[in-house]
């Protein structure tokens, strides 16, 4: 049965490529006078730009059969930058003293996921009785505070974090939210802005002191991505941000591009007399503060289908029908694997060698998944293939297992084919 379905969508697949641009040197679609063009070419591979620029001008000035704009939905790290807001704002937030400590020193408080170890390795390294943490020059506690955001682990090797969802849930990324407890909104706002001036200000492959380690110091935009938005944008589309990082710093970071903050989607947290609290909005089934879903994997699924689409309950975690669906989606991560899938015309792919993601976009089931490399920094070839038939796939309990198709047969190893050069 796999075998007939199998073959079925390889027709299916081939009839809706063969109007597709086959080759980089292949001239651009025809457009309508008033469509937009990518002005950016150096960087896209293969016939990428060609297919893009294909996609927008079949849906150029048009509605959907609902009479909405095409939608397009961009995650951010990574996707529409190099490297990550988020870990940008919580360097941020070390280095300036900005850290809450969490009531009565009882750091189980600020993730219902951290493990016993992990709240005594921070208790132990970090004071109480502070209307914020040291972290500034009190060198301990931001090296455990780094340790278990970073590495989700404590400076001893400790496991930080436990019993969750992990197709739903990164407690990592949740954590940075979480810790931004008793600020507002527009305070957690001024710091993501100032962390942003600093960090593209800084010279490519800048580093900074956080704790007793140097991290990433600095963040660009990709050039090609913001001249795609821009297009989108002109053509009459609908672009949405989605991203894991805390919603505040997500709307600073699309609205220094040109999208409003109310197309962008972070990891919401629960407010209390208008101060954030450790507990996180909910989605779906999953109701405001238990703390189960965010922007990750099926979650950001859910969430775009929610904020995005209008769907509630437990519809909302489902895939929606196809008119209704985003026609163009991007991203670089497992993060991003669901809403990719979802996208109806095409998923382009910054590979960054994740695997669950790379297996389903080399195998290419349906001919609509287009990979480029990373446009600063692209990572060379991956020397083994991806292990897509055994363990590329992590399913809820965290347990690797094969990459399936939606007709359940199992994705075959891939080698790496979009790279950078050495």
């Amino acid at each position: 049965m796999h075998q007939t379905l199998r073959a079925g969508a390889a027709a299916l697949a081939l009839a809706a490529t063969a109007l597709l641009p086959t080759t980089g040197a292949q001239a651009a679609p025809d457009r309508p006078a008033d469509c937009p063009a990518l002005t950016t070419a150096d960087g896209w591979h293969g016939d990428n730009k060609a297919r893009l620029e294909r996609l927008i001008a079949d849906h150029c000035r048009k509605k959907t059969p609902r009479g909405d704009k095409p939608l397009a939905i961009f995650d951010w790290d990574n996707t529409v930058i190099k490297n990550d807001v988020g870990d940008a704002t919580f360097f941020w937030l070390l280095r300036h003293d900005r850290v809450r400590p969490p009531r009565n020193g009882d750091w189980t408080t600020t993730s219902r996921h951290l493990t016993p170890d992990a709240a005594t390795a921070l208790r132990n390294a970090c004071p109480t009785g502070t209307r914020t943490l040291p972290t500034a020059t009190d060198t301990r506690c931001a090296d455990e505070l780094l340790a278990v955001y970073a590495t989700g682990a404590t400076t001893a090797g400790a496991t930080a974090f436990a019993g969750h969802d992990h197709r739903r849930m990164d407690p990592q990324y949740a954590w940075l939210a979480q810790l931004l407890h008793g600020w507002t909104p527009g305070q957690v706002r001024s710091f993501a802005t100032a962390a942003r001036a600093e960090n593209l200000a800084a010279p490519q492959g800048a580093t900074q002191r956080v704790g007793s380690s140097r991290v990433t110091g600095w963040i660009r935009h990709y050039d090609q991505q913001r001249d795609l938005l821009r297009a989108l944008e002109d053509a009459g589309f609908a672009v949405w941000i989605v991203s894991a990082s805390p919603e505040p710093v997500v709307d600073v970071w699309a609205e220094g591009i040109g999208i409003p903050a109310s197309r962008a989607i972070g990891i919401r947290n629960t407010t209390e007399h208008g101060r954030l609290t450790s507990h996180l909005r909910g989605c779906g089934t999953v109701a405001d503060g238990e703390d189960r879903m965010i922007t990750y994997i099926d979650g950001k699924r859910c969430w775009i289908n929610q904020e995005i689409l209008g769907v509630h309950g437990p519809a909302a975690e489902r895939v929606q029908p196809a008119h209704r669906r985003q026609v163009l989606a991007a991203g670089d991560s497992d993060t991003d694997v669901s809403f990719l899938r979802d996208a109806t015309g095409l998923r382009l792919v910054v590979n960054r060698n994740k695997n669950e993601l790379m297996c389903r976009a080399y195998d290419d089931a349906d001919g609509r998944w287009i990979v480029n490399p990373m446009f600063i920094e692209p990572k060379q070839r991956k020397p083994d293939p991806y292990p897509c038939a055994t363990t590329g796939y992590t399913a809820a309990d965290g347990t690797p297992a094969p990459v399936r198709r939606a007709d359940g047969s199992v994705v075959p190893d891939q080698r790496d084919t979009v790279y950078g050069a050495p």
